[in-house]
């Protein structure tokens, strides 16, 4: 049912990602690929398969993933400013693989490995300066969008594979590799610069805020509250937080969504 799942979103998610950064730039596809529309529903079926105590430990995981794409994030920021997109993809799996074992070090708690993604997405977003990138306006060829669903849709057959018999802890730490991510930093690195690249990243580590609260609600209430309350709730704090973090970057003056 996961890989099921997995296999039908994925496709759809980088197609609606990829045209909405040619619409509107390539914070706007970041900050779509950011919200937990893969590993949300992945928890809700680890819920039903296994349990909310098996679904509860995962979200822990989740949550410290998101210090792990932040890592991710940060190496590739650094590395495309001399590299190419393949060195730079390729260091930046690298972190969050290195990331991910430490992590994997530690029996996780709730609240600290919340505090600490928060304290670094906040730092990522104030490392990485905003830079105002149009859209793409270049005629993309016929083969770039099945190209992108198909790449992403390999990742997760790979990430899905190989998470399978990992334990909720370990499990919940890969989920949240930025598969997105990954395809459309590199194609926004190949077609408009690593400066694109980068602001892609960066609307994405701006709506991971949602996701953190997402998974905080989920690590903290499902075993108590159940499945139905808690991914509602969980649901609402998501987007309350986008929400805010969408409202704040404007009134910063840097709008997400840029007209061409």
């Amino acid at each position: 049912m996961i890989l099921a799942l997995r296999l039908f979103m994925t496709p759809i998610l980088i197609a609606g990602a990829t045209l909405a950064g040619r619409r509107w730039g390539p914070r706007v596809s970041g900050w779509l690929i950011g919200f937990p529309l893969t590993s949300g529903p992945v928890s809700i079926i680890l819920a039903l398969q296994y349990g909310s105590d098996f679904a509860s430990h995962a979200a822990i995981g989740n949550l410290a993933g998101l210090a792990s794409i932040v890592a991710f994030a940060l190496a590739y920021y650094f590395t495309s400013k001399k590299y190419s997109w393949l060195i730079s993809a390729v260091l930046a799996a690298l972190a969050f693989v290195a990331s991910t074992f430490v992590f994997n070090s530690f029996t996780l708690a709730l609240i600290p490995t919340f505090v600490i993604v928060v304290i670094s997405i906040g730092l990522f977003l104030k490392i990485v300066p905003h830079q105002d990138i149009a859209a793409n306006t270049a005629i993309a060829p016929k083969w770039d969008l099945p190209a992108r669903m198909i790449i992403a849709t390999l990742f997760v057959l790979s990430l899905t594979a190989a998470a399978s018999a990992l334990g909720p802890q370990l499990s919940g730490l890969i989920t949240p590799f930025p598969v997105f991510g990954t395809v459309l930093s590199i194609f926004a690195h190949h077609h408009q610069g690593a400066d694109a690249a980068m602001q892609l990243l960066r609307g994405m580590g701006l709506s991971l805020f949602g996701v953190a609260g997402f998974f905080l609600i989920v690590g903290g209430l499902l075993p108590t509250l159940g499945l139905l309350p808690t991914y509602l709730l969980a649901v609402l704090i998501d987007f309350s937080a986008n929400g805010s973090a969408l409202y704040l970057s404007r009134q910063n003056k840097s709008e997400l969504f840029e007209e061409v």
